[in-house]
This record gives C-alpha cells, structure tokens and sequence, in this order.
C-alpha cells in the first residue's frame, strides 16, 4: 500500500472513530435526558428532608416529592412561608402523606446545635432522603471589600457549615439501613472559571461540591447515592431572571427534571436546557467566559446601587 494511500485509511478510520463516539456521546445524552426511567425514591425510605423548602427550587422539589408519595420533613427560616407550603401540600394531597415544619435559621446556630436539632426532630422517622437546598447569597454584586460581617457570616454557615452538619447528622440513619440518598444544590457560579463580586457564594457553593464528591466515594459502598446538582439560572427570587424555556427554567420545571437524577451520577446538570448551555461554555477560553461574568455581575451591582439610591416612601 502506498504512503498516501495508508495516510488516507488512517485519516479514515480515525474520523469514523470520532463520529461513532460522538454518535454515542449524543444518544447516551438523550437517554439519560429523557428516556432514562427515575428511580423509584421510597425505596431509600418513607421521609424526605428539605431545607429551603418554603420558596423556589426548595419548595418545588416538596411538591414533586409530595407526589409521589414522599412524606416530608420541611426546614426554612421564614415561619408564614414554611406554614403556607405546607398547608398546600396538606390540601392537595390530602391524608396521602404527613407533613412535618421545621422553623430554623441556620445562620444563627452552631453546627451542633443544628444537628442536635434535627436528630430530635426526625426521631422515629424514616429519612431515606436529605436534600441540603438552603442557600444565601447577596443579592446585588459586591466586591470582597464591600461584603459586610454579617453576610460573610451567613454564607459560611449556610451554604457550608449548616449542610456539612445536617448531612453527618443523618448518615448514621442511613448507614443503619444501608441506603439513603443526598442531593446538595450547587451553583453554577462554582462551576466557571471565576465568578467575581459573588465570590463569598461561589467559593462556598465550590466546597458543597467537593463535599458531595467526596463522600460519595465514601459512602456509595453502603448504599448511599450523594449527588452535586449544578444548575444554571432558574427563575427564583435569588437570580432575579424570568421563566423562559430553554435557558431559565422555572422552579417547578427544574424540580421535575431534579427529581429523575436522583441516585444517579455523582455531579450533574439536570435540566436539558442547562446541559447545553454548560456544553457551549466548556467550548468557550476560561478568559472570554471570566470576562461575561465580570461584565454580568458588574452589571447587577449597578442596579443594586441604582435601587439604593431611590428615595423610600413611607406608609403613614
């Protein structure tokens, strides 16, 4: 064979190679999108755990786990929104599954006053499944500089502190029985190459993820699934943006495509829109994709200062 003629059959194979995996790459995506069944969750147990459940994706995932047939266990700060959820969750799905309020800020308690309490609190209970969604964030960019005490404080003990305890406080329960699941919300904000003027939350949303990584390895020999979701923007009260389909999904879309990764892949971006948005970005430099960011949240801190310089009316 000649020297060209071998070149051309190399260059060949190598192409039908490539497309062959590409091909697959692709049909893997669209079975595990969409055809690839969920698991059935009341196998892990009886109970779920939700922090943050009073309001966006926290809130969402409690109806979805509601229905099917998943009694809850809800944790937020906000007593009047943590009571209207679970009054509706109450009402709609009537005696089918019990409810249980938990009304805790976890930025104003140590570690071991948080486990402490949510060991009293799921006493007796099945808890097969714990999903650690309360978060803080700023609202508005902010250089490192402009964050105050407090905010600093909260995002430590929240995003990290608060997880990291509630998540030892029930692996015991779940070692026991040998299975449990744990799914910890993520951030795109980790994900990037960098994230300025929301450092504080992206550096806190960064050790959630190698957190999850970590004890899976840990745990997965005892039957227990641990999972990092990384979605992008969803339409919460957090990222300010509106449902629209394909890049901002709304809480309840979010939470029925969260709930069919449930104890599978360790890290994932379970939303179909988010997994190509996060394809087009890997594609992206690191240095063009900082400098978006940089621009975006330049642009969110001059709104914020924007709105703190409007006059307030006062309601007499």
């Amino acid at each position: 064979m000649e020297l060209h003629e071998l070149f051309i059959a190399a260059a060949s194979t190598l192409g039908f190679i490539s497309l062959c995996k590409s091909s697959f790459n692709f049909l893997r995506w669209v079975w595990v999108m969409f055809l690839r069944p969920p698991k059935n969750l009341k196998e892990y147990g009886s109970w779920a755990l939700i922090t943050g459940s009073a309001d966006g994706i926290g809130r969402a995932l409690a109806f979805e786990m509601a229905s099917k047939g998943l009694n809850l266990v809800l944790l937020d700060r906000n007593t009047s929104k943590l009571e209207a959820t679970s009054n509706e969750l109450r009402e709609k799905y009537g005696g089918q599954i019990d409810v249980k309020n938990i009304v805790m800020d976890l930025s104003k308690f140590s570690g071991e006053e948080i486990a402490d309490a949510i060991q009293e609190e799921i006493k007796g209970l099945d808890v097969g499944i714990l999903v650690n969604n309360a978060g803080v964030a700023y609202r508005f960019g902010k250089f490192l500089h402009e964050v105050d005490d407090l905010e600093v404080m909260e995002s430590i003990k929240v995003n990290m502190e608060a997880a990291t305890w509630i998540t030892r406080a029930l692996l015991p329960g779940m070692l026991k029985k040998k299975k449990g699941a744990i799914v910890n919300l993520g951030s795109a904000s980790h994900a990037v190459p960098s994230f300025p003027l929301f450092t504080n939350y992206a550096s806190s949303k960064s050790y959630l993820s190698m957190l999850s990584r970590s004890i899976s390895l840990e745990y997965k020999q005892h039957g227990i699934d641990i999972q990092c979701q990384i979605p992008m923007f969803v339409a919460t009260k957090l990222t300010m943006v509106k449902a629209t389909p394909f890049f901002f999904p709304s809480p309840e879309t979010y939470g029925k495509a969260s709930m069919r990764w449930i104890g599978y892949e360790h890290h994932c971006s379970p939303y179909w829109g988010h997994s190509v948005q996060w394809l087009i970005v890997r594609t992206l430099p690191d240095a063009f994709v900082s400098a978006v960011c940089f621009w975006y949240t330049l642009r969110l801190r001059k709104i914020g200062q924007l709105k703190r310089m409007q006059p307030t009316t006062r309601i007499r």
